[in-house]
């Protein structure tokens, strides 16, 4: 009888952590970090192309995505800067949020009013509001991220983790598949074009975000954010925010200005050369973009001597984050989480990148891609979601860390099952399914993980800084996808995804056994 009463009080504990009013919260929340990001890749991609935009200039909006990449750069100027008005009727976290959703809204609504047939300078708005865009959105992953992290204890995180992955993943279908049904059900194809329905598909998108706005409006702020004073005068703070305006726009020009000469030093380096021009073109972009940040960097310490902000608030939203995390952990094993963080999802990414390219070289229709990898896919994801917050609450971080990792690299062996049979629906469901289910369930637990890492003292700059790092290096490898598939075939490199997942597995135990001693 005890133990009956041990599995009903077990079943009533699991059923209420569900139910749990911040639980529930994050669903929305993630539900609004989702929508915006295919507005800027998938769906944009498709308008442009049906507005007669060739290949070349659609390339042209991936400077939106650098908002995603370098989000942890002004995370601390949410940390520390007080919004007139919205800061005392909201409070810190409620406000920035209700900041970025209506910029997010403002964004969206900018793009649909711009005409992409109208000419070079219509297409040049339009990359503004795409990156205007990514900005916003970016500084609301910051603040719900910041949020979900100090709004309930630890050991809540992964069941807020799963919630949040499963309406960032409804979003972005509603995004996605949902904007797309929406612009057909307006009349426009690519044969027979209509500008306006698809400036009615971003409107409506623009208004879908009002359940993130409503979600921001009835929570209530963090109880750790609530006695947070603001240590600075105004002055201080309109300086440091004049800072970062003055190393953005470092940024921005050496970035713009450098153009003509990256392409002179691309034609320059690949000497006639075919064969090695993606490469090339990759370094140098590349080198661009570092190019720039450095210069900003330096701009933005010379400023610092010269007074324009004070030096104590600069070194506390920038420099006391990081050494707070390697006084916490130390040397040699803040150095160790970094590079699980940096590599925990490298075989997922790596494969991701020629994933669509994939199934078309196998003879899938558009309509079947769609409806396995993107609908059924979701509804997996969403069940391995779920299914990693109930194993993280039950059996620790690591663990299931470790058992994401595992999963994550052993499913891109079916992928080499599939090429070999080529076009059988039945397989890619299978595959899709599993892939998916893993994927959820190791997501989960990667953001349950990236959350135990963080101090609510420096939340938004410490968890921005980790989930930047997460992608970087496995969006520079998989730049190289392609090439690699065209040496070596389809098989090898999945095989080759797999075995870079290995090393991950040695990090993972490694980090268990030095920080909760667990695996």
């Amino acid at each position: 009888m005890e133990e009956t009463n041990g599995v009903d009080s077990s079943k009533m504990d699991m059923l209420r952590v569900w139910i749990h009013p911040r639980v529930l919260t994050m669903l929305f929340l993630g539900f609004s970090a989702g929508v915006p990001i295919l507005l800027i890749f998938s769906t944009l991609s498709v308008w442009l192309r049906e507005a007669g935009v060739s290949r070349s200039a659609v390339t042209f909006f991936s400077w939106a995505a650098l908002g995603y990449s370098f989000k942890f750069i002004w995370a601390p100027l949410i940390d520390k800067l007080p919004l007139p008005f919205l800061t005392r009727k909201f409070g810190r976290r409620r406000s920035w949020m209700l900041l970025s959703q209506v910029s997010v809204m403002v964004a969206i609504v900018w793009m649909g009013l711009t005409d992409p047939t109208q000419g070079e300078s219509s297409l040049v708005m339009m990359a503004l509001a795409a990156v205007f865009l990514g900005f916003s959105s970016a500084t609301q992953d910051i603040v719900i991220d910041a949020y979900r992290i100090e709004c309930v204890e630890e050991s809540l995180q992964a069941m807020l983790a799963s919630t949040y992955v499963a309406g960032y993943r409804v979003g972005m279908l509603v995004a996605g598949a949902g904007s797309l049904y929406i612009a057909s059900w307006f009349g426009t194809t690519r044969e027979l074009y209509d500008g306006s329905a698809w400036s009615m598909t971003y409107f409506i998108m623009a208004a879908v975000m009002l359940v993130g706005v409503a979600t921001t409006c009835f929570i209530d702020e963090p109880t750790e954010t609530r006695s947070t004073p603001y240590q600075y005068g105004a002055r201080q703070y309109i300086r440091f925010l004049l800072l970062f305006i003055f190393a953005a726009s470092i940024f921005a020009a050496c970035f713009f200005l450098t153009a003509s000469t990256s392409v002179w030093l691309k034609e320059m380096l690949a000497g006639g050369s075919k064969g090695n021009v993606k490469l090339i073109g990759f370094a140098v972009e590349t080198g661009r973009l570092f190019f720039a940040l450095v210069m900003a960097s330096v701009g933005a310490y010379v400023s610092v001597l010269a007074g324009l902000a004070d030096k104590r608030m600069v070194q506390e939203s920038y420099v006391e984050p990081i050494r707070d995390f390697f006084n916490r952990y130390g040397g040699k094993t803040a150095i160790l989480l970094l590079l699980l963080v940096g590599l925990y999802r490298i075989s997922d990414i790596v494969l991701g990148v020629v994933s669509n390219v994939f199934y078309l070289d196998m003879g899938f229709s558009k309509n079947v891609i769609a409806t396995v990898t993107k609908t059924f896919g979701l509804g997996m994801t969403l069940v391995g979601g779920f299914l990693g917050g109930l194993l993280t609450v039950r059996y620790g971080v690591y663990r299931i860390l470790f058992l994401g990792g595992v999963l994550a690299a052993a499913t891109n062996l079916l992928f080499m099952l599939l090429a070999g049979s080529g076009n059988d629906i039945i397989l890619l469901t299978v595959v899709i399914g599993t892939d998916n289910l893993c994927a959820g369930l190791a997501s989960t637990a990667f953001v349950a993980f990236l959350s135990s890492l963080t101090n609510v003292s420096f939340t938004a700059v410490q968890y921005a800084l980790f989930s930047s790092l997460m992608t970087l290096f496995p969006k520079l490898i998989g730049g190289y996808s392609g090439t690699a598939v065209s040496a070596y075939g389809y098989e090898l490199f999945f095989l080759m995804t797999t075995a870079m997942g290995i090393p991950v597995l040695f990090l993972i135990w490694l980090a268990g056994r030095l920080v909760h001693k667990e695996i």
